[in-house]
C-alpha cells in the first residue's frame, strides 16, 4: 500500500522565490482571510493592493491592514502589477467582476460559490472556454483534519469506498467534500433532500461570544446523493460553523474498513483487525516553547498531514486559504490546477439541487453539464 501522504492534497509552501504579489477585490469578512494569511507569511505573499467599491470600506481596509485601496480594478493596475487577483465579493457581484479582470488578462481565484445560479455558472465556463484562467478558492478539502480524513478514504486502507456521511460545512463546500471521501468526479446523481426546522441555543457569531440568552431558529438540511453503487449523505446545521453544541461528524465506510471522525477501523487480513486514531501534533502547549503552530496530524507511523507553513500562528482554516493562495502562486507559473471551475461549477450545481429537493419535496436526477467534459 502507498504510504499516505500530505502532499498528495496541499501544495508545498516555503520557497526561496520573491513572494507572490495578489490583488484583492472586495473590502468584506472574507477578503480578510486572504488579507491575514499575507500578513503572517510576508516571505511568501504580498498583497499589492484591495479593490473596495464602498468608501466606508475602503478606509477601513486601509487602516486595518495598511495596504494600498483602490475604487477600481483599473485603477489598481495603473499602479501595480499583481500575479494575479482574489475575488471576493457576493456571488451575485461576482461573474461580473471576474469577466471584467479575465477582460485585462489577469488570473483569478475567486471566493465560493463562483456564480449563484446555473445560468451564471454557465456563463463563467464560457469564459475558461475561451481561455480566461480561473481557479476557485474552495478550500475546506485543505483543512489539515479533512486533509487527512480525505487522504485516509483514498488510500486504499478502507477497501472500495462506498458510502460517506459529512456533516462539516454548507452547501457546495459539503458537496466538495463528498466528492473527494467517495472519488467522485462528475457522475450525476440521484438528489433527495429534507430540511427540519426546529429551535436552539445561540452561539458565537462574526463578532464574538453571544452576549444574551436566546434560541434561535435552526434550519437541519440533510440530503442524500446517490451515484448508484457509492452514496453521500449531506448533512449540515444553522450555526454549525460556531455553535458549542452542534459537532462536525464525518463517517467513510469500505468493504475492509470504516473511518468515523478520528477512529480509523480495518482489518489488515479476514482474521486481524486494526485500529487506529488520528491526532494532531502541535507546538506551544504545557513545557513546549516552539511557539505556538500545529505541525500535523499523524495516524500510527504515518503522517497523514504536514504544516507547510509553520511556525506561522494560523487557524486550520487559515492554512487551507494558505495552500490555495500557494498553489494558485504555482498554477499562474504554469503549475497544476488548484480547485478548477469545473469543480466548483459541479459543487454549487449539485448545492443548487439540494435546495431544489428541499422546496419542491421530489428527487431530481442531475444532468451531464457543459464542464463535465474537462
Amino acid at each position: 500500500m502507498k504510504p499516505l501522504s500530505h502532499e498528495d492534497h496541499v501544495p508545498a509552501g516555503g520557497s526561496a522565490k520573491p513572494p507572490t504579489n495578489y490583488a484583492v477585490i472586495g473590502g468584506g469578512y472574507r477578503a480578510g482571510f486572504f488579507l491575514r494569511v499575507a500578513q503572517a507569511l510576508p516571505h511568501l505573499f504580498r498583497v499589492c493592493g484591495v479593490v473596495a467599491r464602498r468608501e466606508e470600506s475602503r478606509a477601513a481596509v486601509e487602516t486595518e491592514w495598511g495596504v494600498p485601496v483602490y475604487p477600481t480594478l483599473a485603477a489598481l493596475l495603473d499602479e501595480a502589477t499583481p500575479d494575479f487577483a482574489v475575488v471576493s465579493v457576493s456571488a451575485g457581484a461576482a461573474p461580473g467582476v471576474i469577466a471584467d479582470a479575465a477582460s485585462r488578462g489577469l488570473p483569478v481565484l475567486t471566493e465560493t460559490p463562483p456564480a449563484p445560479d446555473l445560468e451564471g455558472l454557465l456563463s463563467l465556463y464560457r469564459l475558461v472556454e475561451d481561455g480566461a484562467r480561473i481557479q476557485v478558492a474552495e478550500q475546506y478539502h485543505l483543512e489539515p483534519l479533512l486533509s487527512a480524513q480525505i487522504a485516509v478514504a483514498r488510500s486504499g486502507r478502507l477497501g472500495s469506498v462506498a458510502e460517506a456521511f459529512a456533516s462539516v460545512c454548507h452547501g457546495y463546500h459539503g458537496v466538495s467534500i463528498l466528492r473527494r471521501l467517495l472519488g467522485i468526479g462528475f457522475e450525476n446523481a440521484e438528489v433527495t433532500a429534507h430540511e427540519f426546522r426546529s429551535r436552539m441555543q445561540a452561539g458565537p457569531d462574526r463578532s464574538g461570544d453571544p452576549q444574551e440568552d436566546h434560541l434561535i431558529d435552526e434550519a437541519h438540511v440533510s440530503a442524500r446523493l446517490d451515484f448508484g453503487g457509492r452514496l453521500g449523505v449531506f448533512d449540515f446545521t444553522t450555526d454549525q460553523y460556531r455553535s458549542w453544541i452542534r459537532s462536525p461528524h464525518v463517517l467513510v465506510r469500505g468493504d475492509r474498513g470504516e473511518l468515523r471522525d478520528t477512529e480509523l477501523r480495518y482489518v489488515e487480513d479476514f482474521r486481524t483487525p486494526m485500529r487506529g486514531e488520528i491526532r494532531r501534533v502541535g507546538a506551544g502547549h504545557a513545557g513546549n516553547h516552539e511557539g505556538m503552530f500545529l505541525r500535523g496530524l499523524v495516524e500510527g507511523g504515518n503522517w497523514l498531514y504536514r504544516n507547510p507553513f509553520l511556525p506561522a500562528r494560523l487557524a486550520d482554516d487559515e492554512l487551507s486559504v494558505a495552500a490555495l493562495l500557494q498553489g494558485m502562486a504555482d498554477y499562474v507559473h504554469g503549475g497544476p490546477e488548484v480547485y478548477s471551475l469545473a469543480e466548483a461549477c459541479q459543487d454549487q450545481y449539485f448545492a443548487l439541487t439540494i435546495q431544489q429537493s428541499v422546496e419542491t419535496g421530489k428527487s431530481i436526477r442531475t444532468e451531464t453539464q457543459p464542464w463535465a467534459a474537462a
